[in-house]
């Protein structure tokens, strides 16, 4: 309690704590776009208590990542070395993930543009694709992006208390935004095509800095940002054409 007291009246912690809260919100993006598009997969009763499980299992997770904190800083130091490139657990871990994220958006690629694989995957998703197994793969997600987050949130600040509401600030955020973002998407097909993009280029990144590469985060989510407000000016476009279209008609009749 004297600690947080201390913290309040600390304006550096409230930075801190107000920096951090952007970054995990940023992090928590890329998580809520797999989890969007795997439980719109899902049969639509089933959908919104899969969002709701998956972050409330994101929540959990990191929280008790923070428990032990002092073990997750160890993940970063080096296992073995190849070519002269040390490798740690944090290194594998995301590596693991971003393969994981790779497969998966061009598997959903793959079933998106091909009408035929679409139609088959549809049909077998009726009987294969389980309340279990999406909870299961977007756990594995959720363990990257927990343990990315847990580490980059240690290298900002030293107190567990701002850590523990930053996390909890951002994954109530997801939260919120989870149903919007999933009916968003699945109502615009061509945003569906931009996410998986966008799962694409994050699963690139994980991989590039488990290899050793770092890679701006502030050049990732420009470029997506920049790509969505592309396709929100795609979406006017073709929604001013609609009206046009249909005023020309009511004007004919």
């Amino acid at each position: 309690m004297q600690e947080i007291m201390m913290l309040v009246q600390d304006p550096a912690a409230w930075v801190a704590l107000v920096t951090l809260v952007v970054m995990e919100v940023v992090l928590g993006i890329d998580n809520l776009i797999f989890i969007s598009i795997l439980t719109n997969k899902l049969p639509p009763e089933s959908r919104e208590k899969a969002r709701k499980i998956g972050i409330g299992l994101a929540l959990i997770m990191r929280l008790a990542l923070l428990g032990t904190v002092a073990w997750i800083v160890k993940l970063t130091a080096p296992v073995f070395e190849v070519f002269g490139q040390s490798f740690s657990w944090k290194d594998m871990i995301l590596i693991a993930g971003g393969l994981f994220l790779l497969w998966k958006a061009t598997k959903e690629i793959h079933h998106t543009v091909d009408p035929a694989e679409q139609a088959n995957d549809a049909a077998a998703n009726a009987g294969t694709t389980t309340f279990a197994a999406a909870i299961g793969q977007i756990l594995v997600l959720d363990l990257v992006f927990s343990v990315d987050s847990i580490i980059t949130a240690v290298g900002m600040t030293p107190y567990l208390s701002i850590m523990v509401i930053a996390v909890v600030a951002a994954v109530t955020v997801m939260l919120v935004a989870a149903t919007p973002l999933a009916n968003f998407i699945e109502k615009n097909p061509t945003i569906v095509m931009l996410a998986l993009g966008f799962l694409m280029m994050i699963g690139t990144t994980l991989i590039a800095q488990g290899m050793g590469f770092e890679v701006p985060k502030g050049y990732v989510y420009a470029a997506m940002a920049f790509s969505a407000l592309v396709e929100v000016l795609n979406m006017l476009a073709r929604n001013a054409k609609k009206r046009k279209r249909e005023a020309t008609k009511e004007t004919l009749h």
